[in-house]
């Protein structure tokens, strides 16, 4: 029998603006998701909140995309968003695109990561969860922990990873993916991963056997609602030990703060800073974005854990980076590179300020 770990996420209501979910919501998750265990639909979970999004963390028997699951997690966010609404919480059910549950909570505006697989003796999982950012966020770190030796040195002297790895990309804005093999295909992969608006990793997965070894959230909630409704905020499952890349080396990447998009009305440039759990509420020009790593061990589909991966002290230097780098970031106010290209703009509230010019543009001798 197989495991499935299905992460689904959605922003239904925060306190003090886009800042972090009221306890009482992730309260009304906890009673739905309790009660599912009771009636042996999910075998274990465990709720968490980064930021203003809240993160449903499942292990079930069902597989991926099962309607069951999907319409559990879609109930919990309806019930969560009527409390929200009751406690006039910002945004309340903003994430939510439909009150209608169709089958399958893809493309409702719902983050979702999901894989199945066989348990290992041993395995453990790392459940990244990012607010106010979209979903390339992870490319460069997925990238590094799959197919760059300098972070990932199982990679050389490992022979259970030596082969590789292969990365599904989907372009978001075309509706395609490709499945490129790295590192034959390094070159060409990054050309596509280096565009992290357009191209995102989907799944990873272990060459030799095609063992899942990683699964992000890609849904892109501007375009499904067509305008800016919030931003996509996505989350990553990543299996790590024993023919995958080392807990150490899942979590390595984020040692660097890399410039990802999102931060203040989804339209801003600022680094990614990794924090632990207290600490994962953006409240600085709400930002800058976040992402916290919760560590399990995944036992017959229990879920042993969290630990709270970057609440250590190491990573202190990367937090302060973050911080500098987002001083830097904001002294260029509306200017590009901090305000998102123009674009990207497209998918944001600008475009209600553009139509006023319309007709005051002239052409040019």
């Amino acid at each position: 029998m197989k495991t499935t770990i299905s992460v689904i996420k959605a922003d239904v209501g925060s306190v003090a603006g886009h800042g972090i979910a009221h306890p009482a919501l992730l309260a009304k998750c906890e009673e739905i998701l309790a009660k599912a265990k009771e009636e042996e639909l999910l075998t274990d979970y465990y709720i968490t909140n980064c930021g203003d999004d809240t993160e449903l963390i499942m292990t079930h028997k069902q597989g991926e995309e099962n309607k069951e699951i999907h319409e559990l997690a879609f109930n919990a966010f309806m019930e969560a968003t009527a409390i929200a609404k009751d406690l006039k919480l910002y945004g309340a059910g903003q994430d939510l695109l439909s009150d209608t549950f169709s089958g399958n909570i893809k493309g409702m505006g719902h983050g979702v990561a999901e894989m199945e697989f066989k348990e290992r003796p041993s395995d453990p999982v790392v459940v990244f969860c990012c607010d106010k950012t979209e979903p390339g966020a992870f490319n460069l770190p997925i990238f590094r922990m799959f197919a760059d030796p300098f972070n990932t040195a199982g990679l050389v002297i490992d022979p259970s990873l030596h082969n590789g790895y292969k990365f599904e990309i989907f372009d978001v804005m075309e509706h395609k993916k490709v499945i490129m093999n790295c590192p034959e295909e390094m070159y060409d992969a990054l050309a596509l991963l280096g565009s992290i608006s357009r191209y995102v990793i989907k799944r990873v997965i272990r060459k030799d056997d095609n063992e899942i070894a990683a699964a992000i959230s890609t849904e892109r909630l501007n375009l499904m609602a067509g305008s800016y409704v919030g931003k996509d905020d996505p989350v990553a499952i990543v299996r790590s030990q024993s023919g995958f890349p080392a807990a150490g080396e899942v979590v390595e990447p984020f040692a660097f703060p890399h410039l990802v998009g999102g931060w203040m009305r989804g339209s801003h440039n600022g680094p990614l800073m990794p924090v632990g759990q207290k600490n994962a509420y953006p409240v600085r020009f709400d930002g800058p974005p976040r992402v916290m790593a919760l560590g399990f061990q995944i036992a017959d589909g229990e879920l042993v854990g969290p630990a709270d991966m970057f609440d250590d002290p190491a990573y202190d230097p990367a937090r302060k980076q973050a911080a500098e780098i987002a001083d830097y970031m904001r002294r260029h106010g509306p200017f590009e590179p901090h305000r998102l290209p123009a674009d990207e703009m497209e998918y944001t509230s600008l475009p209600g300020v553009m139509e006023k010019l319309e007709g005051r543009f002239e052409d040019i001798d």
